[in-house]
């Protein structure tokens, strides 16, 4: 099956700039409301404020991330011994990352200065064990759904709809309370199990094969136009529930169909809305630094849970109001000059052929 020629173009065009952008943006919204988990006071968490960040930080973030993840590893060429080799790497990324976060934290517990699990700490369900896990059952997945819409996005309304039924383990067997939590567990370690949040990269998968099929042309700007008004009523219409899941993290983390359907809406909006930023504007610094952010987001996200995570340890919700913007202004600096340092590292010890 092949994609018109339009439909090409627009997609070249679109992996050039907007997703770039909107992961960018992504990864940048997750350091706030990283500040306001684990370094802001906690009258300015349950504060409307508060609320605020963590919606800012659930909704256009995570969700966004997964479907964009999604869409590209349907899009992405290459062996399957390829994208095996991807899926686990992000995994070991995911384990590297939370040795690396709580570091400081666990040098105390070893001390004995703190007391606390500290496997739960190294196995916390972040969005790179979800990431990487959900690789791994997509390329599982691929030879049985194949190109089928339909069957992709089944699929990610079963994942939603099976958090919510599946009883959470309650036994006393340790493994098997770690492992649970990476599936539907209801730990407190548990950020993002698979069930729900395998749900968003195949529904950015079915997105894919949906453009491909020639079912919606979105290089037709009256198309997009309608996608956008349709995506903004239900976003609208259900927007106090969705507000309401979004700023209470339990529920966030374990949401159910509902809340994803409603997530989902809000990827589509903007991630359409994104499709009309006229192309002069991307020479502007803030976009220029999204896209950036949104080409290195690993890297990026990485550097700034090193650094709020270690942080936090001597600090944590401490940190008042008024002090969380320069938080949120240093850490972002910082995590972009680490990633430039980074990234001229691995130029510099790349071969020739690679630079």
């Amino acid at each position: 099956m092949k994609i018109s020629p339009e439909s090409a173009a627009y997609a070249k065009d679109m992996r050039i700039k907007e997703p770039d952008m909107l992961k960018g943006l992504a990864v940048v919204l997750m350091i706030q409301v990283h500040i306001t988990e684990l370094l802001a006071t906690p009258e300015f968490f349950d504060s409307f404020a508060g609320n605020i960040s963590l919606f800012l930080g659930g909704v256009p973030a995570a969700p966004v991330f997964m479907v964009m993840m999604g869409f590209f590893a349907a899009r992405a060429r290459g062996t399957r011994q390829g994208r095996i080799y991807r899926a686990l790497k992000l995994l070991v990324w995911g384990l590297l990352l939370n040795a690396g976060l709580n570091l400081h934290l666990l040098l105390k517990i070893l001390s004995g200065a703190v007391s606390a699990d500290p496997v739960a700490y190294l196995f916390g369900v972040d969005i790179l064990y979800l990431a990487g896990l959900s690789l791994l059952i997509a390329e599982l997945v691929r030879h049985l759904f194949r190109e089928n819409v339909l069957a992709w996005f089944a699929a990610a309304l079963f994942a939603a709809w099976a958090s919510t039924v599946i009883p959470p383990y309650s036994g006393e067997t340790s493994v098997l309370n770690y492992v649970t939590a990476f599936c539907c567990g209801k730990q407190w370690w548990s950020y993002f199990p698979l069930f729900p949040w395998l749900a968003y990269p195949f529904a950015g998968i079915a997105g894919f094969f949906l453009l491909k099929t020639h079912a919606l042309n979105l290089s037709v700007k009256s198309n997009r136009c309608i996608i956008a008004v349709v995506s903004a009523v239900m976003v609208i219409l259900a927007f106090p529930f969705g507000f309401r899941v979004s700023a209470y993290l339990p529920a966030y983390y374990h949401h159910g169909v509902g809340f994803f359907l409603w997530a989902l809406s809000f990827v589509v909006f903007i991630t359409t809305m994104a499709s009309f930023i006229p192309r002069h504007w991307y020479n502007f610094f803030l976009l220029r630094f999204f896209v950036y952010t949104g080409r290195k987001v690993t890297s990026f996200y990485v550097f700034q849970w090193l650094i709020i995570g270690n942080i936090s340890t001597s600090i944590y919700r401490s940190q008042k109001a008024e002090i969380l913007p320069l938080w949120f202004l240093g850490v972002t600096l910082l995590s972009w000059i680490l990633v430039l340092i980074w990234n001229h590292r691995k130029s510099l010890t790349a071969p020739p052929e690679f630079r």
